[in-house]
């Protein structure tokens, strides 16, 4: 994902420009107090950013994705596996590179030529800089690779996310409708903080939960890494990020979460939906998806990790994925205000995320959906309920590079 960040820079700057008059269609700067508890990994102060629309009392929140960490090299953003933002978010965060994709989002670009509803809402856009996928709530020190340089890792994603919740409810008001999405590691953060920002601001009409690439898949931590892969990551960063300590998610989660298991961090995307069961919460990944299955596993096996040859590789990490996600499907699938749109594969982006750029090679033709636009209107529209997975063989590997080639077309068109 890194290297796509200097393809889109150009883009970045040109849809980053203001589209009227001060304070309303351009990106304004918000920065959290210290007194908050929000901070950046490196205990810069949290900035994030809203795009308002005095036509509108709905309102999207998009969660910036970018990595994750539990060691020192990818707290520092060392790697393929590091996390994003290590230095802080700059108060022109919304001109720069490492913004790219929040902004070919189509949920949060006006001008997108991916057209959906919340083009037309007030726009927040929450960066990521702290290495917890948005939820944790420990200073944790890494020294592990670098002795005599610790790292003093400021995990405050939750309270990050709290303080913006804060603001935009005394800002903003009560909204209308709400939607929560994000990608990637901003999946999983949209999905764990959604119960917090709803509380907050108590939306008067529907509220909605997008979540892309990021599956808390099942977990049980009285089951073996060999029953639940997954569940070596989940009890590395519940440590790490102060998950179970007083004022973390999980502490605060129990009780509040009808159903939510303590000792399952899966178990959160049912407790959700028993919860606000007038909400509608919608869940995408691609099956062949090599970028998140490979943070979940990757560093956590070694025949993963020192796989001889790509092949040997896939197999490694796709057998320890696609059972995680067939159990994620099971109870998704037991309730009927959630919806999952698992597509196969996606020649683009190690087929990782759904929503970056446009929904171009999103179909599952098998089932007569020509892409996530569908899965989309559906869920905002509260239509049936839909509930699809792609079979593990159904891979067009010659597809065209559509979304990169309709990006290029637009960035042409902008130059």
């Amino acid at each position: 994902m890194k290297t796509l960040h200097r393809w889109l820079a150009a883009a970045t700057l040109a849809l980053a420009a203001p589209l009227a008059s001060a304070g309303y269609f351009q990106w304004d700067m918000v920065e959290l107090p210290p007194e908050s508890g929000a901070s950046c990994g490196d205990g810069s102060p949290y900035r994030f950013f809203v795009n308002r629309t005095p036509l509108s009392k709905d309102v999207v929140m998009v969660y910036e994705g970018g990595g994750a960490c539990w060691d020192q090299k990818a707290c520092l953003g060392e790697g393929s596996l590091g996390a994003t933002n290590p230095d802080g978010v700059p108060a022109d965060y919304m001109k720069s590179i490492n913004v790219a994709f929040g902004l070919v989002t189509p949920f949060n670009a006006r001008n997108s030529p991916q057209k959906v509803q919340t083009q037309s809402w007030n726009m927040v856009f929450l960066p990521y800089c702290t290495g917890d996928v948005h939820s944790g709530s420990k200073v944790t020190v890494y020294d592990d690779a670098y002795p005599d340089r610790p790292r003093v890792q400021h995990h405050a994603g939750q309270a990050n996310i709290q303080a913006a919740a804060n603001w935009l409810r005394t800002n903003l008001g009560q909204p209308r409708k709400m939607m929560l999405t994000g990608y990637s590691a901003g999946g999983v953060g949209s999905t764990t903080t959604y119960a917090l920002v709803r509380n907050t601001l108590q939306p008067t009409g529907a509220a909605t939960l997008l979540a892309d690439s990021g599956p808390l898949v099942p977990a049980p931590r009285s089951a073996t890494p060999e029953e639940y892969p997954a569940l070596k990551l989940h009890n590395t960063i519940r440590t790490v990020w102060g998950l179970d300590e007083p004022g973390g998610l999980v502490t605060r989660f129990a009780g509040q979460i009808d159903g939510f298991d303590p000792e399952n961090l899966g178990s959160v995307n049912v407790a959700l939906a028993r919860t606000f069961p007038q909400d509608r919460f919608g869940f995408m990944v691609f099956t062949r998806d090599t970028n998140f299955s490979a943070f979940s596993y990757e560093k956590f096996y070694d025949d993963i990790g020192n796989a001889p040859n790509p092949r040997a590789y896939r197999e490694a990490l796709f057998g320890r994925w696609w059972p995680d996600l067939d159990r994620w499907a099971a109870d998704l699938s037991t309730q009927s205000n959630v919806d999952y749109y698992v597509p196969y594969f996606r020649n683009f982006n190690q087929s990782h995320c759904l929503t970056i750029i446009d929904f171009s090679g999103t179909g599952i033709e098998s089932q007569g959906v020509d892409s996530l636009a569908t899965f989309v209107d559906n869920a905002l529209d509260r239509g049936p309920s839909i509930k699809l997975v792609e079979g593990q063989n159904n891979a067009d590997f010659t597809q065209p590079l559509s979304s990169f080639l309709r990006f290029v077309k637009l960035l042409l068109n902008i130059l």
